[in-house]
């Protein structure tokens, strides 16, 4: 009886351990991804934006400071296909957000300036911070963007 009881302790021990170890890591993850800020600049109106801190944009950052004429797509995004290939984590965010920033397959980079539900996979790079006024910004057309670091 002695020896179930010290297991089970131990077991609740190691389950708080792994709790408060998680905890810390999403604070201290939290802070780092809060310092990695961008600028994106349309037709001289200008939007933060925040980047994840992933392998993928640490790839597209090397590309700063980057101006690219981008292609409207489906009323929703603007995309261009880079020079070269970004590292991948795709996964299906099941709703893309307005001010959302993203890679679509290795080289695809997309800016969504409308919220809708997809089933297609993406890499997330980061999201504008404050996406009001990102729509007629971008316009209906093809248009030129620059994404430089803040």
């Amino acid at each position: 009886m002695r020896t179930l009881y010290l297991l089970l302790l131990l077991h609740i021990s190691g389950n708080i351990f792994a709790c408060c170890n998680k905890q810390w890591v999403t604070q201290s993850t939290t802070q780092k991804i809060d310092s990695l800020k961008m600028k994106i600049t349309v037709n001289q109106k200008m939007f933060s934006a925040t980047l994840y801190d992933n392998a993928t944009t640490n790839a597209f950052k090397k590309l700063f400071p980057l101006t690219v004429d981008m292609i409207e797509l489906n009323g929703n995004e603007k995309y261009v296909d880079l020079s070269r290939s970004l590292p991948t984590n795709a996964v299906n965010p099941v709703t893309i957000r307005n001010g959302d920033l993203m890679l679509y397959g290795s080289s695809t980079l997309v800016l969504f300036y409308k919220t809708f539900p997809t089933s297609y996979s993406y890499t997330s790079l980061g999201r504008i911070d404050d996406p009001r006024g990102l729509a007629p910004a971008l316009g209906s057309g093809n248009i030129t963007v620059t994404f430089e670091p803040e």
